[in-house]
Parts: C-alpha cells; structure tokens; sequence
C-alpha cells in the first residue's frame, strides 16, 4: 500500500541558543503543536540549510509552507540600514529567515508570519524597525512583564484594529478588532512597496501585514500560537494558513 500524502509539510525556522555552553537550535512546542492541531505537519529547519544554496533548495522542496516563529533574539539592525550591535542577536536566524523568504515569494509557498517571523517579513520586503519601543512617545507598552507567570503574559493586552479588504479580515470576517497579547520591544517603522497593513493597535503601531499578488503571505506581531486550541481567532488563523499550503500542495502534484 503506497503513502497518501495529504497534510501539508511545514517548514519551522529554529532559534540558537546556548545550553550549558553547547550550541543548540531549538524550537518551543506551542509552534509545532499549533502547526499539527491545525492539520499540518512540522519540520524544523536548521541554521545550517544556508551553508549552500543546493542545501537549501532541497529542503524547500518538499515544503508546502513555512511558519516563522517569535524569538527572544531580533534582528541585526545593520539589516535595516542602522547603525549599531544588537545584544539580543541571532545571525544565523536572520540569514536563514531572509533566505526563505525570498525563495518563498519565488515560488509563491504559503507563508505566516510571528512576532520576530513579522520583523523579518517586513525587513526581508525593504520595511524598518523601531529598534525599542517603550523609549519613543506616543507608543503603548507592548513588552511583558518577566515578572508575571506565563499565563499572565500571554494573556490578552490590547485591541488590535482589523483593516477592511485584505487576508486577515477574510480569515476574520465579519470582526472588525479583537484582543491579543503583546510580547514585543521592537514593531514596524516603515514598509516596503509590497506589503499591505492588516491591523493596528490603538496607537497606531502596525499589528499585522500581508504580502500583495502572494497567495498567502500573512504576519502577525502577537503570538497566536499560545494555547492556539483554546483561540478561535488563532485556529482560524492557523487553519486558513494550513489550507492555503493544502492549495500549493494540491497544485504542486505532477
């Protein structure tokens, strides 16, 4: 009996980190727990895929999608024409998530985006970052308190403020704002050409973006994937995210 492929294949960006001075890439299971509630299977990627392009070409090709995670890291900001280090970096992240990304509007493979995975989206298009928030006026706190249990971090903060037309108020339809948790230093400075807004936060601070003429391509800077089963707005998020790498799968086939 031959194997039906039918759930998606996801690909995962990974995370570096030092454990116990051994160089690790991990990835938390609320991602990969998410990505399989929804119908999907996920495969993480190591840093390593962009040691060649042949490397990276092989892994992509049996993909059907690709979830960029949030992480503790942010990107260098020499990515987006600033000047500086950042002590929170992760360099082998950033070129891999900016390698998927370009290969993945290349081919037009579903993508969704996460926190840091919406950074990237933004920086990988030609958009800015705000480097630090919480130092600039007119902003909202958008960090969590460490001080707090997780359950009270990831607990929804504030509005956000759903754009009318685009990716997610279909996936949403018919709810115009909604409540999410906000975990975040950094956030969105400026866009490039082809990146659509999705949502705003009361202060203005763009929450999500979609890629225009990309089947779907949607980021955004909450963290739907905590306790995704008990979220209807994250399952529908995450279900519209599996078909459309369903779509790709179905059209890929000889």
């Amino acid at each position: 009996m031959g194997i039906i492929f039918n759930k998606p294949l996801i690909g995962v960006v990974m995370c570096q980190i030092d454990k116990g001075g051994h160089p690790t890439q991990i990835v938390h299971n609320k991602y990969l727990d998410a990505v399989l509630q929804a119908g999907g299977v996920p495969l993480a990627l190591p840093h390593g895929l962009i040691s060649s392009p042949h490397l990276l070409e092989i892994a992509m090709a049996p993909l059907d999608g690709l979830l960029f995670t949030g992480s503790p890291s942010n990107i260098e900001p020499h990515h987006y024409g600033e000047s500086g280090t950042e002590d929170c970096a992760d360099a082998g992240r950033d070129r891999l998530a900016f390698a998927l990304i370009e290969a993945a509007i290349a081919q037009r493979l579903p993508m969704l985006a996460l926190c840091r995975g919406l950074q990237e989206l933004v920086v990988a298009t030609g958009g800015t970052l705000h480097r630090q928030l919480h130092t600039l006026s007119g902003f909202q706190e958008h960090r969590e308190d460490a001080g707090l249990s997780l359950e009270q971090q990831y607990a929804p903060s504030h509005e956000v403020f759903v754009e009318p037309g685009g990716l997610l108020s279909s996936l949403v339809e018919g709810c115009g704002k909604f409540w999410v948790n906000s975990l975040h230093q950094q956030g969105i400075r400026s866009l490039g050409p082809s990146v659509r807004i999705e949502a705003r936060a009361a202060d203005r601070l763009i929450e999500a973006v979609s890629l225009e003429d990309h089947p779907f391509a949607l980021a955004v800077q909450w963290h739907p994937e905590w306790q995704s089963e008990k979220s209807a707005l994250s399952r529908l998020l995450f279900e519209g995210f599996i078909h459309a790498c369903q779509r790709y799968q179905e059209e890929k086939r000889p």
